[in-house]
């Protein structure tokens, strides 16, 4: 077993070798990010073959990782029937109307990020006196924890807040150039439309669909607003939005993207001071795992000054590895624990992302509440937040600040744009998409690119929160010394059109072909292809057919299909995920762990 004894690692993974095999769509993944964590390739494995990691060197017992596509015998085999049957292809299709697959291989992506945190949790546990462990994390498991929000809301005691109906951004010029618009500001919303001369109606009817599309995937609002948008050059939209206080995002093309790309990593790692003897600490590195500890994490302690999504859920993920949350929250609570629908009073949603978790009340713009903060963080192992930036060095709460009370502590900053780019719009999900190309990766050819309206990046944002927390943890381990991590939708956004944006920088098409992904309709329902089975499966007509029908159709002439979840109520009762959705103690639905340590 390994010892957490101080070394002259300078990244988490050195001196450790990589052992892989398995589905390159997951795989690619997870050995881009141990490489760039110090991982040393070792012996490669078939692709075909089943998804295998292991980590092996640096002192440690050798970790291994499995990643699978779904349960044996659920008809769930690759990304386009993991997003049929997570209720994926539902959620991103609401916009339009219908049931439609990312062109982009999101879950699996995802899988790979997950795969990545259950072995740094494992070394982790590893130097803290416990066993080795085999983790086992699935695509499955991955679809149901991005549509975990979307699945709360539909089991909740009441109705959604907004219509679900078809609608939403982008919008488009009077040149033809598409647009996403931000603002979380209803009088800045307002204003904009009111200097583009946009029926008053019209923008009171569109702020509340507007508002909601986070929540909702959909943003029906009246299709005046598109017309208005049409009837003005760019410039001119441009000059509205500085005067309102709202924000443009021209979509760009992957092509743009590459163009300037930087290969930075989606995270970074800083050790606190300078080389030399490492300080004590109430969280020193080599903190041990309590007797009788099932999880990793279990005894650690983090701090997560969240808002919305993106830091939430890379703190909801830690937790589940064991550590005790606590929630920094302004006076009277976050208020986003209100957001409806509720379950037993409380916002599903935010259950979704922070039930288990505790609460403290801190009025960060009060001394003395600051001073308690910095006084908590003394005796923790991990702070995280996603405040806006320069916030945290504003309020002397930033990396440098809490060191100086807490030399090895874990601080975590989940944010934009990782100061990467001269130009960044505001870093909510919606724009970070425009601005990488997202829009185009989701879409096939032939379609008009378009941001998907499902919180895409969020949530693979909040997966690279809790990797690089965890990778940080892990190199507190091996050196003693705290560590400050950053990661950010820009990162998360590489990470996902990275195949694509190789594609282009071999001269290839970096678009899927029209049609892809596209679900077939049967006369109740809608059936979803495999990948490799769609091109034949296309020559079927199923529209007269059951959904059961269909699926014996297709089996029968050897192809390989699984229904569409249409409505994420039914995923409770789904036999393609037995035992995978609970409820918790308020009634809310809950998707179980994404990973399995054995």
């Amino acid at each position: 077993m390994a010892s957490p004894a101080i070394s002259q690692t300078v990244r988490p993974l050195d001196t450790l070798r990589l052992g892989i095999s398995g589905p390159p769509q997951i795989t690619n993944v997870v050995a881009q990010h141990l490489r760039l964590l110090g991982a040393q390739d070792g012996a490669a494995g078939q692709q075909d073959a089943p998804g295998r990691i292991s980590l092996t060197g640096g002192g440690y017992e050798t970790t291994h990782a499995t990643v699978i596509w779904g349960d044996p015998g659920s008809g769930v085999v690759d990304e386009a029937t993991v997003q049929a049957a997570t209720g994926i292809m539902a959620v991103h299709g609401r916009r339009d109307g219908s049931p439609r697959g990312l062109a982009a291989d999101y879950t699996a992506t995802a899988t790979g990020v997950l795969a990545v945190q259950g072995l740094l949790a494992g070394l982790v546990g590893q130097a803290r006196g416990m066993a080795a462990t085999h983790v086992t994390t699935g695509a499955d498991r991955a679809g149901l924890l991005a549509v975990s929000q979307y699945l709360a809301a539909a089991g909740a005691d009441e109705g959604e807040a907004a219509e679900l109906a078809p609608g939403g951004p982008p919008f488009t010029s009077a040149e033809g150039v598409l647009f996403e618009l931000e603002t979380l500001d209803p009088g800045a919303w307002a204003a904009f439309w009111r200097t583009l001369d946009a029926p008053a109606d019209a923008i009171r009817a569109g702020w509340r669909p507007f508002q909601f599309r986070y929540a909702t995937a959909c943003a029906p609002f009246p299709q005046a607003l598109h017309t208005t948008a049409r009837a003005h050059p760019l410039e001119r939209i441009r000059q509205a939005a500085s005067l309102s206080g709202a924000e443009v995002c021209v979509l760009h093309t992957l092509a743009e993207r590459l163009a300037e790309a930087d290969g930075a990593p989606p995270w970074s790692l800083r050790p606190f001071g300078a080389d030399g003897p490492v300080p004590s600490s109430p969280a020193a590195s080599g903190n041990p795992v309590p007797p009788a500890a099932e999880l990793p994490l279990a005894g650690l302690t983090v701090l997560e000054a969240g808002r919305r999504i993106q830091a939430p859920l890379a703190a909801h993920l830690l937790g589940l590895l064991g550590a005790e949350v606590i929630r920094i929250e302004p006076p009277g609570g976050d208020p986003l624990r209100g957001m409806p629908p509720a379950c037993s009073g409380i916002s599903a949603r935010w259950l979704a992302l922070n039930r288990g978790k505790k609460a403290v009340e801190i009025d960060i713009k009060a001394d003395g509440d600051r001073r308690r903060l910095r006084e908590m963080a003394a005796g923790a192992d991990v702070f995280l937040h996603n405040w806006a930036p320069g916030k945290a060095a504003e309020l002397g709460l930033d990396s440098d600040d809490l060191a100086r009370v807490n030399p090895a502590l874990v601080y975590a900053y989940t944010g934009g744009w990782a100061d990467r780019l001269d130009d960044a719009p505001m870093g909510t999900d919606f724009m970070v998409q425009a601005r990488t190309g997202v829009g185009e990766a989701v879409r096939p050819e032939g379609e008009i690119p378009a941001p998907s309206l499902m919180t895409l990046l969020d949530v693979l944002g909040g997966l690279h929160g809790t990797e690089a927390v965890l990778a940080g943890l892990l190199l507190r381990e091996r050196t003693g010394r705290g560590v400050r991590v950053d990661s950010s939708l820009l990162g998360a956004a590489d990470t996902l059109t990275a195949p694509a944006l190789a594609q282009l920088a071999r001269g290839e098409n970096p678009r899927h072909p029209a049609g892809f992904r596209h679900p077939l309709p049967t006369a109740d329902g809608w059936i979803a292809p495999s990948d490799d089975s769609a091109l034949a499966a296309a020559a079927y007509d199923l529209r007269e057919l059951s959904t059961s029908d269909g699926l014996a159709r297709l089996g029968s002439h050897g192809l390989t299909a699984t229904a569409v979840t249409t409505d994420l109520s039914d995923l409770h009762h789904d036999p393609r995920f037995a035992g995978s959705i609970s409820r918790d103690a308020h009634g809310a639905p809950a998707v179980r762990d994404p990973w399995s340590f054995a």
